[in-house]
């Protein structure tokens, strides 16, 4: 039998319930207020001891106050101290050759450099079509003063960011050393020239070496390109090397993962509360060659999710020395009002089994070490010399003969199969944030 409700029942209830969701109500705005005075309490505490500061240098500094400058150290210092320790202040002129870097194109001479034990400025690479190369500069070189100052008190970020880069049409002064010990001074045009991320070459007539300097917006396709001609040329097996690389963009790694691998899930962002979202996933097509990846402790970010990502999807093995485990993600460029931009760090990057690397690093599937104390680096030897190189050239023939004959490889082990999350050398449980990606001329 139906019953039927009184008035007096059905308004004590509607009456009842407007009062649990005024009390929620009532709950959640206290909270939201509280954690709002907190802030602006905070706010203003940091905005009086600025003011404070400022106040008292104003009236008793000894020195001028370049407002530029200041402006962008109290910048800087707010992203130093928020703690995480890859988050970035780029002022206007940073971030624009940032977005040159990202974009390909640098306005400089076209060199990468590094600063050895001489203390001089070794180039590493010379680019083809830029004014290094119009000016016979040679890689193995040194750029030993840059317009009159010594090479020796200057760090290899400043070389770079504050005296090779400048606007297109200016030139700058250097004294070159080159290889053959001749000294010259040099007065060289800044111009734009392309920057290649991605260089191949056929190895031991048969293995295809793509060397991946970062991962930029053209890297997909010069990936691509750089397999087509690899497979053209006769390449049965492909050796990415992915030392030195410090990451670049996310999605262009999850792009050259895409390429390479079978269908699945390639990456994940896990936020500060635990939640997921996938970042992208791999198409059915994929590349079916035997990859060996090289790694080193520099390799970081986005090229260890993609060295990780093929192993997990068992379509490589990895030989060298454990990569550098910086496993977060950056938001993209914040730019601000005045052209400057901060980049912090808003969630963890798990690869598409959830697997976390941030702080651990990966460690590779056969250890090769360029020497016993790992002091010599890789940009001293040529390809045929480098015994990481050609340790991944063995590796590669090995597995290449033995899916042709059905024996197993004479490396003693075969590509990782795809297994469980967090399955393999390389897996780890979720640890801390790490992940800022940059490259360009010299870095």
């Amino acid at each position: 039998m139906n019953k039927k409700i009184s008035v007096g029942l059905a308004i004590t209830i509607a009456i009842i319930a407007m009062t649990v969701t005024f009390s929620i109500t009532m709950i959640l705005a206290m909270q939201l207020y509280d954690r709002t005075v907190t802030a602006v309490q905070e706010k203003a505490t940091m905005y009086d001891k600025l003011a404070e500061i400022d106040n008292y240098v104003r009236a008793s500094a000894y020195y001028e106050i370049n407002p530029e400058t200041l402006s962008d150290t109290i910048a800087s210092g707010y992203v130093l101290g928020t703690g995480d320790r890859y988050a970035t202040y780029y002022t206007a002129k940073a971030y624009s050759e940032l977005l040159d870097v990202q974009n390909g194109v640098l306005v400089g001479i076209g060199v990468e450099v590094v600063k050895d034990s001489s203390g001089y400025a070794k180039i590493i690479k010379v680019y083809d079509g830029s004014p290094a190369a119009e000016m016979e500069m040679e890689r193995g070189g040194y750029i030993t003063a840059i317009e009159g100052t010594d090479v020796k008190t200057l760090s290899t970020r400043e070389v770079v960011a504050a005296r090779l880069r400048g606007q297109e049409g200016t030139s700058i002064n250097l004294t070159y050393l080159s290889p053959m010990n001749e000294t010259s001074e040099l007065s060289i045009p800044l111009s734009a020239y392309e920057t290649p991320t991605v260089e191949y070459e056929l190895l031991g007539g048969s293995c295809g070496y793509l060397k991946i300097r970062n991962f930029s917006s053209n890297t997909p396709s010069e990936l691509d390109y750089a397999i087509r001609q690899a497979q053209g040329a006769g390449a049965s097996s492909l050796i990415f090397d992915l030392r030195d690389n410090p990451g670049g963009l996310l999605s262009a790694a999850v792009d050259c993962i895409d390429l390479l691998a079978p269908e699945g899930p390639v990456a994940f962002a896990e936020t500060k509360d635990g939640a997921r979202t996938e970042l992208g996933a791999s198409g059915a097509s994929e590349v079916e060659l035997p990859m060996v990846c090289i790694i080193n402790g520099s390799t970081a970010s986005s090229a260890e999710l993609f060295a990780l990502s093929l192993r997990e999807f068992g379509k490589a093995q990895l030989i060298g020395s454990k990569t550098l485990g910086k496993g977060t993600i950056q938001a993209a460029p914040q730019k601000l009002s005045d052209g400057s931009a901060v980049v912090i760090t808003v969630a963890k990057l798990l690869t598409g089994q959830l697997t976390s690397f941030d702080g651990v690093g990966i460690e590779p599937d056969i250890e090769v070490l360029l020497t016993a104390d790992e002091e010599q680096t890789y940009y001293d030897l040529t390809l045929d010399r480098d015994p990481q190189v050609q340790r991944a050239v063995e590796l590669a023939s090995s597995i290449t003969y033995a899916q042709a004959t059905g024996q197993p490889s004479s490396s003693g082990s075969q590509p990782a199969q795809p297994g469980p999350a967090g399955s393999g050398p390389a897996s780890s449980q979720p640890e801390q944030d790490i992940d800022n990606d940059e490259g360009g001329e010299g870095e």
